[in-house]
């Protein structure tokens, strides 16, 4: 399949070209990685994302120059079935997970991918946030069924890791258009408040610090402690919290925040981290919208490869990654959103919204087996 190759510069965004080239089929050309860097080159964690997208497809071509700083890459048919990555440590397990919830509604063969490696950071989306809100998101847009489901066998935190994640998913052979453009009210705040090789006490700090914030606003206040014992708890200590306020429309807002690991920073206390969680969940749902600000590239993905119909999704803000997003959207699949921004309803709640509205491409998932 001789299609244009699409070419870009530089280490931003790179999963996004990786995931966007594999759905539209164009190979995809990035140079000068990190060229002008004392240490030049692709990084492990990036490696091992080429690794995890070589296991989920078949007949992919990488070609990688010495140093590292080109890459070209050829994108095969998506292939799915079972999958196991290590996953490396500098990243948590949700940097390669968000690409996988991408990718595995199109698979020839249900995914049923184990992960291991760290499952909280500071840096990327836990396990459980994108549980609690990427999941219900691919509901939405008609992948559902019991084949979808992600598990936290293990908890793993940085720098030793040694986390596990189970996450399984059924093919479709297209995504059904949505129209999303009434949040609702915020009707309940829920929780999980874990820890791992620290004393289990410090869970139960963080909820009464972070309840006595949001207690405020809202009664229906539900926050689990987990805490994970021997070889489930991983190979380094840590705690941390992620919350998740759901509306009455069934949408799902989140904010999370972990401890430092050990040796870096200084440490936080259970009951700062508590409060400040909180207070970030309450600037998530000020800024409000249909999906959460670290599923809006997700969202906006399921739209574009909709069937052939009108699709409208109301956010908040646009992330600085989502409007790279729907750059690269434009590149690989020629589709432009219409963006309307819609300001705060009368009352003066809530931040700017933006409402986006695109027809689907009706992308077909050619290899799925027919029964």
């Amino acid at each position: 399949m001789a299609s244009s190759c699409v070419s870009y510069e530089g280490c931003n965004f790179f999963r996004q070209r990786l995931v966007l080239s594999t759905l539209s089929g164009k190979p995809v050309k990035i140079r000068k990685i990190r060229s002008k860097d004392d240490n030049p080159g692709l990084r492990d964690f990036e490696a091992s994302f080429i690794r995890l997208m070589d296991k989920i497809t078949n007949g992919t071509r990488i070609e990688i120059n010495e140093t590292g700083t080109t890459l070209y890459f050829q994108p095969g048919l998506l292939y799915g079935g079972p999958v196991e990555h290590d996953c490396n440590l500098q990243r948590s397990i949700g940097y390669y997970l968000e690409a996988l919830l991408a990718l595995a509604p199109f698979m020839k063969n249900p995914l049923k991918a184990v992960l291991r490696g760290v499952t909280n950071d500071q840096k990327d989306p836990s396990v459980d946030t994108l549980k609690a809100t990427a999941i219900p998101l691919m509901k939405r847009f008609g992948i559902d069924g019991e084949g979808l489901e992600l598990k936290v066998l293990r908890r793993g935190m940085p720098p030793g890791g040694g986390g596990e994640v189970v996450f399984s998913c059924p093919v479709r052979r297209f995504i059904k258009p949505v129209q999303l453009t009434d949040p609702g009210k915020v009707k309940r705040i829920r929780g999980m408040a874990f820890s791992v090789r620290v004393s289990p006490q410090i869970a139960n700090r963080i909820v009464d610090s972070a309840r006595s914030i949001l207690n405020q606003f809202i009664p229906d206040i539900y926050i689990y402690t987990d805490h994970m014992k021997g070889a489930n708890s991983g190979k380094s200590p840590g705690f941390g919290l992620s919350l998740i306020a759901e509306t009455t429309n069934g949408t799902f807002l989140s904010a999370e925040m972990a401890s430092n690991p050990p040796g870096q920073g200084t440490p936080i206390l259970p009951e700062e981290l508590g409060k400040n969680c909180a207070k970030l969940l309450l600037e998530e749902i000020y800024r409000g919208g249909c999906v959460d600000s670290i599923n809006q590239s997700l969202a906006l993905l399921y739209m574009t490869l909709g069937q052939q119909d009108v699709s409208k999704v109301l956010l908040g803000p646009l992330s600085p990654y989502t409007i790279e997003f729907l750059r690269h959207l434009r590149s690989f699949f020629q589709t432009m959103f219409k963006i309307e921004t819609q300001k705060p309803e009368e009352d003066g709640k809530g931040g700017e919204k933006v409402l986006m509205t695109c027809v689907g491409v009706g992308y077909t998932n050619l290899s799925k087996t027919l029964k």
